[in-house]
């Protein structure tokens, strides 16, 4: 792993502990977007007629790493710009379950269209409240982000994926940005009918990607509206043929983008998301401890089981100012500060942090 981390340049001088922020570059992407750039220099047109070959690999990857068929998999900006397009053709007035302090992108498209919504506090019992409003309020559609961005509380997959059993007409649309690559996931396993991430944080693709994975059945529950000619692949005839997946790339995609995303995920694929998955839970589970013991995390996310590798810890702008004189990369989110860890962090940091905290 020691290898590995030496490709990241900022973490030699930094305790780098905000990629719920932003991922790292990286030594081995950098190489290759330059080695893209140089054949754009020298190539012009000619390289970017290749770049349907990368871009079908691409989906090729994202599918065969999170379990979905590439015709069902769309590539996009960022998340943000997915779910709006999917929403524009979702119809009818809908009984939508969203969760209080949830990414505003998450939850803004839904409140600025004609749905009724609903909200739900996260706590503790987050899955028994999220089934007992299902059924009170005839709830239709719940969406939500797999991690909370501000506490990094997790939904349970397996109580989804059940959930949908038992509401097989429920819509389940997720945000998967604070989650993909953090552990090995099965999309079509899951019960979810949407899931939606950019790439720029876990999965380490850099800014300007994403993706949007379907259900098979996904399509009969829309009406997108969203076209292009790239949404034909260039076919003149090709108005009233394209995919659903393909709706959602009216528009030429950028090859630097999502040819970087790519990379990282063969690069991740590389190291193993079993090891990936292994690493940041070992790291969550003494983050956890650790922060615990110190009284410095809320109820909500001590009474839970499971967790991901996001904290939010008490402290004010001093604490935080004293993290940053320390070297330590983080953030202020909500009331307190955002500690994030990922697979090239170490134990050693996290005794760092403790240290601060003792010391303070």
């Amino acid at each position: 792993m020691q290898k590995i981390i030496k490709q990241f340049p900022v973490l030699s001088q930094y305790t780098y502990l905000n990629t719920a922020t932003s991922g790292l570059l990286y030594d081995g992407l950098l190489d290759w977007r330059q080695e893209h750039d140089l054949d754009f220099l020298i190539g012009g047109s000619k390289m970017k007629m290749k770049s349907n070959v990368l871009l079908s690999e691409t989906r090729n990857t994202i599918g065969k790493i999170f379990g979905c068929k590439s015709e069902n998999i769309a590539l996009v900006p960022n998340f943000s710009i997915g779910l709006n397009f999917l929403l524009e053709g979702m119809g009818g007035k809908r009984n939508v379950l969203l969760l209080e302090g949830d990414y505003p992108s998450v939850n803004w498209p839904f409140e600025n269209r004609e749905c009724s919504t609903y909200y739900l506090k996260v706590t503790d019992t987050l899955e028994e409240n999220i089934y007992d409003r299902i059924k009170l309020d005839n709830i239709n559609v719940l969406a939500l982000s797999l991690v909370q961005w501000l506490n990094g509380i997790k939904v349970d997959l397996e109580f989804l994926k059940n959930l949908k059993k038992e509401f097989p007409d429920l819509l389940i649309i997720a945000d998967g940005t604070q989650f993909m690559g953090t552990e090995i996931f099965n999309f079509e396993d899951s019960g979810i009918d949407v899931l939606g991430s950019s790439s720029y944080k876990w999965l380490l693709g850099g800014y300007g990607n994403g993706f949007m994975l379907f259900a098979d059945d996904t399509p009969a529950k829309f009406s997108c509206r969203s076209t292009g000619f790239n949404a034909a692949d260039g076919d003149v005839g090709g108005k009233d043929k394209m995919s659903f997946a393909k709706q959602f790339e009216p528009g030429h995609l950028d090859t630097f983008n999502f040819g970087s995303l790519n990379y990282s995920l063969g690069f991740l694929s590389d190291i193993g998301m079993e090891n990936i998955a292994g690493q940041i839970k070992k790291l969550s589970l003494k983050a956890k401890m650790e922060l615990e013991n110190l009284g410095l995390l809320e109820d909500a996310v001590v009474k839970r089981k499971e967790h991901s590798s996001i904290f939010n810890i008490s402290g004010d702008k001093d604490l935080f100012t004293k993290f940053l004189e320390n070297d330590v990369v983080c953030a202020q989110r909500g009331n307190g500060i955002r500690l994030s860890f990922h697979f090239y962090n170490t134990e050693n940091e996290i005794d760092k942090i403790l240290g601060i905290l003792k010391r303070r």
